[in-house]
């Protein structure tokens, strides 16, 4: 994959600009976190949605490392946004679907197990389009509750974090065995035109902060290895260049939307080089198995974790992955920690710390809806 650091140079010279006009997030109100994706960002909205078993995590062992009880998450433990909440000092949040009251001033976490970008893929998930129309509830609600300029101004500096598209590939390398280049090609950019088709609209409520996690190495996973009957030094190499290829074009897609939409600021964290270097390199970042999963049955333990005969490992914090796709506590760690204050090699044009301390005023507001009504760039374009 094409080095981070080489593709953001202009990038980073602009945000610099823009980054050294701001206050520091201790001085200030923290930014909110609004979260889209699926079981990877998962903290437990398909608890409460009509879904398959194995669409949900709120059953043991999940969970049993931090929370000490299965709350629906992917892991013995936290996930990657858990993380980054934490690091901004905002609170765990619970599934936006939970009953109850919200926070909504600090965000919310929309994100499902199982979702994809094209929601046909599996409709027993709440696809990313449907995840949009939570969050456009979120903004009447926040609107309601503190007028529209307060939460303009929260809109506008909070940070909007997304993980999908891994579902469809996984859908499409099912659906489509002997695809041809040009196929693989086009359905690519259909995953990343649905992606975008909701940024904007993302970006139509006022956001104009926006992180992307990209795709994971999907043919790498032990679940992947096992349906496969691979090695353990095999990936699958149709379902990996998927990812590799959504990947490219998601950082050609998102600097596109740098130009056309004034004020939109983003950054992508190379989620699947991080996770290869971790797979292949256990050792060097604290782990003694990457292959096989902690939990589930099978050659790699990488299916039915917590479902009929499965096997347990002793210690979640020796294994990279706690079933056959998710990660456990201390691998989400290690990579939400490079997301959080990495370099540009990992993260760019800038890390997750900097894009959340960038302040946006009230002002920038008015002057991108001034550029907005003389024929400026807009979520059309």
């Amino acid at each position: 994959m094409t080095s981070l650091s080489f593709i953001y140079g202009v990038s980073l010279v602009v945000f610099a600009a823009i980054f050294a006009t701001t206050t520091s997030l201790q001085s200030r109100r923290h930014a909110a976190l609004f979260v889209f994706g699926d079981s990877l960002y998962d903290p437990g909205n398909n608890n409460f949605i009509n879904s398959s078993i194995t669409h949900k995590a709120n059953y043991p062992p999940y969970g049993e490392t931090f929370f000490r009880f299965p709350t629906g998450r992917f892991s013995d433990g936290r996930l990657i946004p858990d993380f980054i909440a934490k690091y901004a000092h905002l609170p765990y949040w619970k599934p936006y679907l939970a009953p109850g009251q919200h926070e909504f001033i600090n965000g919310a976490n929309f994100a499902s197990g199982g979702a994809s970008a094209i929601a046909d893929n599996d409709p027993t998930a709440i696809s990313l389009e449907a995840q949009l129309r939570n969050f456009k509830e979120v903004v009447s609600l926040l609107k309601q509750q503190l007028g529209d300029s307060e939460a303009e101004q929260i809109l506008m500096n909070a940070v909007y974090l997304s993980s999908i598209g891994g579902v469809d590939y996984e859908a499409f390398d099912v659906q489509y065995p002997n695809a041809t280049e040009s196929e693989m090609e086009n359905y690519v950019q259909v995953v990343i035109g649905n992606i975008l088709n909701v940024i904007k609209e993302i970006y139509a409520l006022g956001g104009r902060k926006f992180a992307f996690q990209n795709v994971a190495p999907l043919g790498c996973t032990p679940l992947l290895k096992q349906l496969k009957n691979l090695t353990k030094t095999e990936c699958w190499k149709d379902t990996q260049a998927l990812a590799r290829q959504h990947n490219q074009a998601l950082v050609t897609a998102a600097k596109e939307l740098e130009i056309q939409l004034p004020g939109f600021n983003f950054i992508i964290f190379d989620y699947f080089t991080t996770l290869m270097n971790l797979q292949f390199n256990p050792l060097k970042y604290g782990f003694k198995e990457a292959d096989i999963a902690c939990c589930g049955s099978g050659t790699y333990h990488a299916s039915d974790c917590g479902i009929g005969d499965y096997e347990l490992c002793r210690n979640p914090n020796e294994y990279v992955y706690f079933d056959g796709a998710h990660l456990t506590d201390k691998a989400n760690s290690r990579l939400a920690e490079l997301f959080w204050e990495g370099g540009m090699n990992v993260t760019a044009p800038v890390n997750m710390k900097q894009l959340l301390e960038l302040e946006l005023q009230p002002s920038e507001i008015k002057k991108f809806r001034e550029e907005d009504d003389d024929g400026g760039a807009t979520n059309d374009e």
